[in-house]
């Protein structure tokens, strides 16, 4: 039993989904694969998800760690309404053990004093619409552990016409997954390195998980897809793993998913690894262009060429940032307006 629950105030609990009874009496839950086993009183490795009595129950429900009105660029997003906004939210805890982690004091938060903002799934769609504001990110931590509330505010913001978006490392199991991205408008879903040993020493989680889930979104669902890698020296950063994650999206996923290197600075566990140099993005972006791949960008550096969107069939600029800020968008109708070649994404 973890003796930290006990040290927390009485809290709401959510009903849970996605759970069995085992023959010895404990509780699976069956939200990601890690198929947490409980007794009565203890919590899942995300710590939010815990077995009372005879069901599972979610602590965070209707609880946020704070709200942010962000340029939908910065979730990354390229190609989903680039220059509009998006109200951003998350809670706290993770189903993963990133040493990186660059949110940690909220993904890897135990106390739920961390989450002082209370607003039900109809608030926060109301909140977004009084401020003209098109969309709802699920981020800060990752939604799938709070799937139940991130499924309703999308549900909520759907019906007001706002469109929700995930931003997730994708570990989730088969069935919930089906259900989480089933209203999810768009979706930016961490690829960390394509190296089980990677995974599992870094993150504590299973690479397979994760394709199956990016694998699934993209050709299954309607969700909107960009993929992420954030390159970190020494780890994920050789020319045999940039070239192994790239060829795997363009051989899965086809050359127009946007895909997104990101730099890394120390953080959490990783204090003692450098900051990513600006040429290691820049060698990963030109070896995934030249790999076949029609968008790719690099992310927290400045790099002006990293961060526009080119046309694919002519080459020409169409989309002109200064940071995460669209100053200039010429795609007319998601079509290139000098070529006439359509534009992947939603515009």
């Amino acid at each position: 039993m973890n003796t930290e629950a006990e040290a927390l105030v009485a809290e709401p609990q959510f009903p849970g989904r996605w759970w069995h009874e085992l023959p010895d009496g404990r509780l699976q839950c069956d939200l990601c694969p890690r198929n947490c086993r409980l007794r009565d009183g203890q919590r899942g490795y995300c710590f939010v998800r815990e077995r009372a009595g005879n069901t599972i129950v979610l602590s965070t429900y209707g609880y946020s760690s704070g709200f942010a009105i962000d340029p939908i660029e910065k979730k990354p997003l390229y190609h989903f309404y680039p220059g509009t906004e998006i109200l951003s939210f998350g809670t706290a805890g993770c189903n993963l053990g990133c040493k990186f982690c660059q949110n940690w004091d909220i993904s890897a938060a135990k106390d739920r004093h961390r989450l002082g903002v209370e607003a039900q799934p109809e608030q926060i769609a109301l909140t977004a619409q009084a401020n003209h504001v098109p969309a709802i990110a699920f981020t800060y931590n990752d939604p799938v552990i709070f799937a139940e509330y991130a499924i309703d505010t999308a549900n909520a913001a759907l019906a007001r016409g706002i469109k929700p978006v995930a931003v997730t490392a994708g570990y989730i199991n088969p069935e919930p997954r089906a259900e989480f991205f089933a209203p999810m408008a768009a979706a930016n879903i961490d690829l960390k390195a394509l190296d089980e040993d990677f995974y599992w020493r870094v993150t504590g989680g299973h690479l397979k998980d994760v394709l199956d889930t990016i694998s699934y979104v993209h050709h299954q669902t309607d969700t909107w897809l960009e993929i992420t890698n954030l390159v970190i020296p020494g780890h994920n950063d050789s020319d045999a793993g940039i070239k192994a994650l790239a060829g795997w999206v363009l051989a899965e996923l086809g050359p127009d998913v946007p895909l997104h290197f990101s730099a890394f600075h120390p953080d959490f566990k990783m204090l003692d690894v450098p900051r990513t140099p600006p040429e290691t993005l820049y060698r990963a972006r030109e070896t995934a262009l030249e790999m076949g791949l029609h968008h790719v960008y690099t992310g927290n550096i400045i790099d002006q060429s990293g961060s526009n969107t080119y046309c694919a069939g002519c080459g020409k600029e169409l989309i002109h940032r200064e940071w995460y800020r669209v100053t200039a968008n010429v795609v007319t109708n998601g079509c290139c307006p000098y070529c006439g070649a359509q534009v992947p994404g939603r515009f």
